[in-house]
């Protein structure tokens, strides 16, 4: 106890003098302001310029996810076989000359291909990053090093579209990618000051949750069953497992209508063009808040994020209330700017001590293949949400379906809280009878 106190009285302090870790962080920063402005600058460019179809599209949002879906156990492999800092340096470089291209982009076939292209290069990216931190942050620091990372994601989400449509408007379209193209720049010269690759032993795992990880030792496995590795300590540990199914399905049903936001507020009579930015916006600073607060209650990560679905899910169902309720104009933007928020707040609750939860209890060495499965796994469903979603709309309307999906995401978050306690009991059976080092899980609720 006296640790976690000394821990929490440090609060960030460590973490700012951690040279390489303030490195991986600016780098971060750096790629995550220029990706906002890639979104905005490649939407204006498609959707307004180019004056492209919903369906095309809706292909160019398929063409970013498919290599998540599809490569992420791969990217996860790779990250913890070769130098992660190298792989993070190469992706950023090979970003650079893919953003100059779409410059050159005549058609949207050539925009596909790029941002297929593009796509593998995130997916690299992301789980390199992961273990990373694991590397370079003291085991007792993990939650802050989270906290920071998931704070500078929201940052983004609020500062990235205002300052890309500003910069836009002062420079245009082409500047905006070529600056893009030189945050990664800037992103890959700061990786270059972070350390290159860590030998990790792999001496302690034992038991059958992490038999993966052992057996084959001495003699040369498999690519597909060290691909697998990542989903094997995933399903071997109860609660990390139930925190995946849930995540998952929080993205698919919540999915289903966020994916159609613009059409419920298409319902809203003289809507301003502003709206939705701002209630977007609002929605980042929800969950950047949250970031900041969750990981200071004791609640378990279980509870954290039932509560958290749960409370998304019933204001995703409010806000679809409020859409088709008669009220004064500003009173209804200002009810639903407070619900985004609150539904952004709600999703910090289920995210971010999920990520903290996969940095503690996935061994360093298998950090990246673990994050690469989940991440194909929510990238799947953030694929299959949309396609029902639009489905829902079309048959029964984007009012009933925002009731249907905001419900849904509250009842997975009930159940959730209905079966934490057994989840845990069997989380805690499993790693004493593995003899499986853990971090404990806070208590309350």
């Amino acid at each position: 106890m006296n640790q976690v106190q000394t821990v929490e009285s440090e609060g960030f302090k460590p973490l700012l003098r951690n040279r390489n870790y303030m490195l991986l962080m600016g780098s971060q920063l750096v790629s995550n302001m220029g990706e906002w402005l890639y979104i905005i600058a490649l939407l204006t460019l498609v959707g307004l310029k180019w004056q492209a179809a919903p369906w095309e599209i809706t292909a160019m949002t398929l063409c970013m996810a498919l290599p998540v879906l599809i490569g992420g156990p791969i990217a996860g492999w790779i990250g913890d076989r070769y130098d992660r800092k190298k792989i993070m340096v190469i992706s950023d470089v090979v970003r650079v000359f893919i953003l100059l291209g779409v410059l050159l982009a005549g058609n949207l076939i050539q925009i596909y291909v790029l941002l297929i292209l593009k796509g593998l290069m995130d997916v690299l990216f992301s789980p390199a990053k992961s273990g990373k931190i694991k590397e370079i942050v003291d085991p007792k620091h993990i939650d802050q090093a989270v906290t920071i990372s998931s704070s500078i994601e929201q940052m983004s989400k609020i500062i990235g579209p205002s300052l890309g449509g500003l910069l836009m408007a002062l420079f245009g379209i082409q500047l905006c990618f070529i600056i893009d193209a030189g945050a990664f720049v800037v992103s890959a010269l700061l990786l270059l000051g972070v350390p290159g690759r860590k030998i990790v032993k792999q001496e302690g795992l034992t038991g059958e949750s992490h038999h993966g990880v052992r057996a084959g030792q001495g003699e040369q496995k498999s690519f597909l069953k060290e691909i697998g590795e990542g989903l094997q300590l995933i399903y071997g540990i109860p609660l990390l497992l139930g925190g995946v199914v849930t995540i998952c399905a929080v993205v698919l049903v919540l999915q289903m209508a966020d994916s159609q936001i613009v059409t419920l507020f298409r319902l809203i009579p003289n809507v301003s063009e502003d709206l939705l930015g701002y209630c977007i916006s609002a929605s980042g600073l929800g969950t950047l808040i949250a970031a900041m607060f969750v990981r200071k209650l004791s609640w378990s990560t279980l509870a954290k994020m039932g509560a958290g679905a749960t409370a998304a899910g019933l204001v995703f169902a409010v806000c679809a209330v409020v859409v088709v309720t008669k009220m004064p104009h500003l009173l209804q933007s200002v009810v639903l700017f407070g619900s985004f928020f609150l539904a952004g707040a709600g999703g910090g609750f289920v995210l971010v001590p999920f990520q903290m939860l996969l940095m503690k209890r996935t061994p360093e060495h298998m950090t990246s293949r673990v994050f690469g499965t989940v991440n194909s796994l929510t990238s799947g469903a953030a694929i299959v949400g949309p396609t029902i979603g639009g489905a829902l709309i079309t048959g029964i309307g984007a009012v009933p379906t925002y009731i249907v999906a905001g419900l849904g995401t509250a009842a997975v978050g009930g159940v959730l809280l209905l079966f934490k306690g057994r989840i845990e009991r069997k989380d805690e059976a499993s790693a004493s009878l593995n003899a499986v080092p853990m971090v404990p899980e806070p208590s309350t609720m």
